[in-house]
């Protein structure tokens, strides 16, 4: 009997810790949820997603010179190319292939589209 009280604490501790690893997102696989608006701080690689002909999140912030990366889950190429003087454009993306593209330095807000469907818009904001 006198294992049944330690017995008793390790369950319900173990647990515990099982519920607070599966937590965590260790950034391997999984489809990212669509967001009206995502933040990207610090050394973070912020990343924007091209499915259904969406740019999710539809608006993002960044901070200068963050790099960010957009990858195309489409099964036709797109492009996400800032409005106005351009200051970013990340050319064709095929399907199934990303690119990467360094924002502003200039805080500010950049309106961006996909040239080739001009109804998929987007904002990067830069703080």
């Amino acid at each position: 009997m006198p294992r049944t009280p330690r017995l008793a604490l390790t369950v319900p501790a173990l647990c515990l810790v099982a519920a607070l690893a599966g937590c965590g997102n260790s950034g391997g696989g999984g489809t990212p949820t669509a967001t009206p608006t995502a933040t990207a701080t610090g050394a973070a690689i912020a990343r924007i997603t091209i499915k259904d002909f969406t740019f999710r999140p539809a608006a993002l912030t960044v901070r200068p010179g963050a790099r960010v990366t957009v990858v195309n889950q489409d099964d036709v190429a797109h492009t996400l190319t800032a409005t106005g003087s351009k200051p970013f454009d990340t050319g064709s993306i095929a399907p199934g292939r990303s690119a990467t593209f360094t924002a502003p330095a200039k805080p500010g807000g950049y309106p961006y589209l996909c040239t080739v469907h001009p109804n998929m818009k987007g904002t990067l904001t830069v703080r």
